[in-house]
């Protein structure tokens, strides 16, 4: 088991709910459903099947012999037609009857799109959870003041809660994405060869109602999708696009806000969780380094760069069919969703257990508070009959004074002493220490979390209890 390479998405990193998934015993276990829904349509159609010979491959469709269609595909080279020969040897009544009027892609294409809705699904049971998890953050830390930053320089204070907001705008942004392309899927069908269902028309002596109708026989077996009007051989392959496109778009603000915490993580302002016998550094054992994060960033990074293959195979596909989308598909699709699964465990955890250290987060935004607190001390002056642009000036000597105390000498900002001290002002200290309350320059970042919070996520998880009613999964490593 050491000597050959593994997929670390398998042993190291996605749920074993993903994995069976694109596991080949769902797959196969599908290509089965198929097979049954279609010979029992036809026969319900009035086609020359019996119940005796449907109930035969439902006897068997479960129970893959799977050794069987190995070897069937060693010499036949057709992955299709070698587990056709293996359901015909558990069935041998109803093996003359197996696959008929039917291609590949009948069961190839309407597995790939019933297997990626319910990846899909998965998919948003894990956002919800984030979402919520992200939510109670944002509402328990809503009042609670922080240094804002624009190009990661100080800036106007916002608080921790309402950042957390903006994390959680990008997720809900992603589930109506989600929740337009899962709503959107529709089944292949029937179509043929080259999309025309032409040999269900032979089947069925020419009446084309009725090869309507097994179009919508198979579909309601199926799961109730619907069918797509028009295809060549194949969906179309813009679908597959699509689709990743959704996971590409998850992997972006996911990369975002483990970004964000890396960030925090260094200013020591907010960690993400760090379990008591862990180790941050083989080096630097006082290290905390935050690894989940950084494997969020990683693997979104291995999305995104994914998003591109399904919109290269759409544009090179020829007419009605061409195979060189076959093994770039059997790659690109599992592993985006594999990694996308990988990357939710990961933010669910870290927003489920991030530390704040508000002693921290109160001290950085003190120490650049006076900076920020200048306009107000203006506007006072003002009102008391100074003259304001003398005083603009005066603070503006003042700043870079102060400022060259902090950054040359490792000094304390010294700027509202300077300030109180110079009589052009009319300010004392204690004026000016409650000017420098930090809940006069949040504006409404409370009010803004409570309205986002009760008006955007609350009636959406609501809707999804059931997606928080199991126990969190658990990072593999």
């Amino acid at each position: 088991m050491y000597d050959k390479y593994e997929n670390v998405l398998g042993s190291r990193y996605a749920s074993e709910e993903m994995l069976y998934l694109f596991s080949p015993e769902k797959k196969f276990r599908t290509w089965r459903k198929l097979w049954i829904a279609l010979a029992e349509s036809e026969m319900e159609l009035g086609l020359p099947i019996s119940p005796e010979q449907v109930e035969e491959m439902k006897r068997f469709a479960d129970d893959i012999n799977f050794d069987e269609a190995e070897r069937a595909e060693k010499a036949v080279r057709h992955d299709v037609m070698a587990h056709v020969h293996a359901f015909g040897i558990q069935c041998p009544h109803a093996k003359p009857i197996i696959h008929l009027g039917a291609t590949s892609c009948y069961v190839g294409d309407n597995t790939d799109i019933l297997l990626m809705r319910d990846a899909l699904r998965l998919v948003r049971k894990r956002l919800i959870r984030v979402i919520a998890a992200l939510s109670a953050f944002a509402d328990r830390y809503k009042n609670l003041p922080t240094l804002g930053f624009t190009h990661f320089q100080p800036a106007q204070p916002v608080t921790v809660g309402k950042r957390a907001t903006l994390w959680i705008q990008d997720l809900l942004f992603d589930i109506e994405d989600l929740d337009f392309v899962m709503g959107n899927l529709k089944l292949l069908g029937c179509k043929g060869t080259t999309g025309t269902q032409a040999s269900f028309l032979r089947l069925f002596d020419n009446d084309h109602a009725k090869v309507d109708e097994l179009d919508r026989k198979i579909a309601l077996k199926m799961g109730g999708l619907s069918l797509y009007p028009v295809s060549g051989q194949t969906y179309s392959r813009k679908i597959d696009a699509r689709v990743i496109n959704v996971l590409s778009s998850i992997a972006q603000s996911a990369s975002k806000f483990s970004n964000d915490i890396r960030l925090l993580q260094h200013l020591k302002e907010i960690e993400e969780p760090f379990e008591k016998d862990q180790i941050g550094s083989s080096a630097m054992a006082y290290k905390r380094n935050p690894m989940r994060s950084e494997r969020i960033a990683s693997l979104s990074r291995y999305v995104i760069t994914q998003s591109v293959n399904p919109p290269l195979t759409a544009s090179a596909q020829w007419f009605e069919r061409t195979l060189d989308d076959s093994a770039n598909k059997r790659l690109c699709i599992p592993e985006a969703f594999l990694s996308i699964d990988s990357i939710l465990i990961l933010y669910e955890n870290i927003a489920s257990g991030l530390c704040v250290n508000e002693h921290v987060i109160n001290r950085r935004l003190s120490e650049e508070l006076p900076f920020m607190v200048t306009e107000n001390i203006l506007m006072e002056s003002v009102k008391r009959g100074m003259d304001r642009q003398v005083l603009h000036e005066k603070i503006r000597v003042h700043s870079m004074e102060a400022a060259k105390e902090v950054k040359s000498f490792g000094r304390p900002n010294d700027l509202l002493e300077r300030i109180a001290s110079d009589p052009a002002f009319s300010l004392n200290r204690s004026e000016l220490d409650l000017l420098t309350d930090p809940f006069l320059y949040i504006g409404r970042c409370p009010e803004q979390v409570s309205y986002f919070l009760d008006n955007c996520i609350r009636p959406l998880i609501e809707t999804a209890q059931d997606d928080l009613s199991f126990e969190q999964t658990e990072i593999k490593v």
